[in-house]
C-alpha cells in the first residue's frame, strides 16, 4: 500500500547492503565468553554466580532487582572462570561474567515453553526472558509493553526498515524466520488487546516484502480468517527506521517533543524483537544469542552470523574468516549511528546488530573546516533542529544555548554530519552538548535540593526558638 506521509529531512547514504544474500551462519566455536551484567537501559543486574560455578545455557547469571532491569543468562555451558569489572564499548566500567565453554551448549532444564493465561503472565514472560529492544536502543521490552493507563496503543508498528547502511541481519531474519515474526506479532496483539499491526519495510527490500506477504497469506488461507496485520512499503530514506519517523510515515501521527510513542497511542517494536518472542514461545530459551551483520573492507568473508552473547569481537571476526588487512576502524553498530571502538576485546551485547571492520582507506576522517552557513544540516535534520546552533553552543560550553536549541530532542542519526560539506563533527559535538546539559541540570537539581534542605533546617530552628 502506498504511503500517504513522508517525513521531512533525512539523507540517502549509499546502502552498501553487501550481505543481503548471505544466509545467517551459526557460530559456536568460542572457548569463552564475557557477558556484561548491564545490557539494557536502566540499572545493572546483580551477579548471581561465582567463580567456579558450572552453568548451562539459559541459566540466570545476572539477577534483575530493579523494575527497569532485565535478567541476564548464560549463553554457553561451562565454568564461570571470572567475575570482574571491565570497560564496556561505551567506556563505562561494567561488571562482567567470564564463562569458559565446555563446547556442549547444554540447555538448562528450567528452559521450557512458557504458559500464558493473562496479560500479566505475558509481561512476566517477556521480562524473565531477558528481552530488550533488539533494534539498538536496548530498552526493557516489559516496560514498553506496559504503558500508563489511558495511553494503551491502538496499533502495533513493526520496524522492518533496517535503513542503516551495511546492516542486513534483520532482513535475513525476515527471509529465514517469517513464521516466528508473525507468531510474535500475534502474541503481542492478543495479550495487549491491540486491534491491528502494520509492518513497515523499505522499498529496497522487495524480497522481504514478498516473504512476509506470503507468510500472512498462507496463514489466512489455512485458518480461513483475516489476520489483523498489514504490510506497508516505506520510501528508502534514512532514518526511516527511527521511531518518530516510522510513526509518522505509517500513521501520520506526530510525537511531540519530549513525548513517547504511547502519547499518540502507538507501540513500535523491531522485527527482530518480535521474532525472538515467537521463538521463546516455542522453546523457552532466554535471550542468549544474537544475529548480526559482519561487513567492511578489512574482512575476508562478510556475512550474517548468529553468535552467543558475550562472544568477544576478535573471536567472532576470526570465527567468520578473519581479516585481509589490519583493521583501522571497528564499529559496533551501523555506519551512521554505531560506536567506534577504541578497544575490541568487548563481548557481543544484546543490542549489537552489526560489527563493521574497515581498512585504512575507508577509515580516513577528513579534517574539519569552518562552517560555510549553507544550511544543509538544517534541511537534513528529521527533527527540525538547528545542528549548527547546537554545535556552536556545545563548543562554547553554553548550556543555556544548548537548551534553547533543544539539544535533547536530537536522535543522533548523523544526518547533519553526513550532509555537511565542511565536514564538521556535528553529531559528536551534539553528543557532547547533551552530556554538558545533563550534568548542568543534575548539578542545579542537587543545589536546589541542598538549598531546600538548608531552608527547612533554618525554619525548624526558628520554630524551636519560638
Amino acid at each position: 500500500m502506498p504511503l500517504r506521509f513522508v517525513f521531512s529531512g533525512g539523507v540517502h547514504p549509499k546502502g552498501n547492503k553487501n550481505t543481503d544474500d548471505f544466509p545467517t551462519t551459526r557460530l559456536d566455536s568460542f572457548s569463552s565468553v564475557e557477558i556484561l551484567l548491564q545490557q539494557h537501559v536502566g540499572p545493572p543486574c546483580v551477579c548471581a554466580v561465582k567463580k567456579g560455578d558450572h552453568v548451562h545455557v539459559g541459566q540466570l547469571i545476572g539477577r534483575a532487582d530493579h523494575p527497569m532491569a532485565v535478567p541476564i543468562h548464560a549463553s554457553v555451558s561451562g565454568e564461570v572462570t571470572d567475575v570482574r569489572f571491565v570497560i564496556s564499548a561505551t567506556g563505562d566500567p561494567v561488571e562482567a561474567v567470564t564463562i569458559t565453554s565446555d563446547g556442549l551448549y547444554t540447555v538448562d532444564p528450567s528452559c521450557v515453553p512458557p504458559v500464558i493465561n493473562s496479560r500479566e503472565d505475558f509481561l512476566h514472560m517477556i521480562r524473565t526472558s531477558g528481552l530488550v529492544g533488539l533494534g539498538g536502543a536496548s530498552f526493557p521490552v516489559h516496560i514498553k509493553l506496559n504503558p500508563p493507563k489511558g495511553k494503551e496503543p491502538d496499533v502495533l508498528l513493526i520496524n522492518a526498515a533496517e535503513c542503516e547502511p551495511y546492516i542486513t541481519s534483520d532482513f535475513r531474519q525476515i527471509c529465514e524466520r517469517p513464521d516466528e515474526i508473525i507468531d510474535g506479532i500475534l502474541a503481542v496483539l492478543q495479550w495487549l488487546s491491540i486491534p491491528n499491526a502494520i509492518i513497515g519495510i523499505e522499498d529496497n527490500k522487495p524480497l522481504g516484502q514478498e516473504v512476509l506477504h506470503h507468510e500472512i497469506s498462507k496463514r489466512e488461507a489455512a485458518s480461513n480468517t483475516h489476520l489483523p496485520i498489514s504490510l506497508k512499503s516505506l520510501k528508502t530514506l534514512y532514518p526511516q527506521g527511527a521511531e518518530k519517523m516510522l510513526i509518522y510515515s505509517l500513521t501520520g501521527r506526530k510525537v511531540p517533543p519530549g513525548k513517547l510513542p504511547y502519547d499518540v497511542r502507538v507501540l513500535v517494536m523491531n522485527v527482530g524483537t518480535l521474532r525472538f518472542i515467537g521463538e521463546y514461545l516455542k522453546n523457552g530459551i532466554p535471550l542468549v544469542r544474537k544475529s548480526l551483520t559482519l561487513d567492511g573492507s578489512a574482512l575476508n568473508t562478510p556475512g550474517n552470523v548468529n553468535v552467543p552473547i558475550g562472544a568477544r569481537i576478535p573471536d567472532v571476526i576470526a570465527a567468520a574468516g578473519g581479516t585481509k588487512e589490519e583493521p583501522s576502524k571497528i564499529i559496533m553498530g551501523g555506519a551512521m549511528m554505531g560506536v567506534s571502538l577504541d578497544r575490541i576485546e568487548c563481548g557481543i551485547i544484546k543490542a549489537n546488530n552489526a560489527i563493521l571492520v574497515f581498512g585504512s582507506k575507508e577509515s580516513r576522517i577528513p579534517p574539519e573546516s569552518p562552517c560555510i552557513h549553507c544550511g544543509r544540516c538544517v534541511t537534513a535534520c528529521p527533527m527540525h533542529l538547528m545542528p549548527t546552533g547546537i554545535d556552536q553552543s556545545a563548543r562554547r560550553l553554553d548550556t543555556e544555548g544548548l537548551a534553547a536549541f533543544h539539544v535533547l530532542d536530537c536522535i543522533e542519526c548523523g544526518c547533519c554530519t553526513y550532509s555537511c560539506p565542511a565536514k564538521r563533527y556535528l553529531t559528536q559535538s551534539i553528543r557532547n552538548g547533551k552530556t554538558l546539559l545533563r550534568i548542568e541540570r543534575a548539578r542545579a537539581a542537587e543545589a536546589e535540593k541542598i538549598r531546600a534542605s538548608e531552608s527547612n533546617q533554618a525554619a525548624g530552628k526558628e520554630d524551636r526558638a519560638v
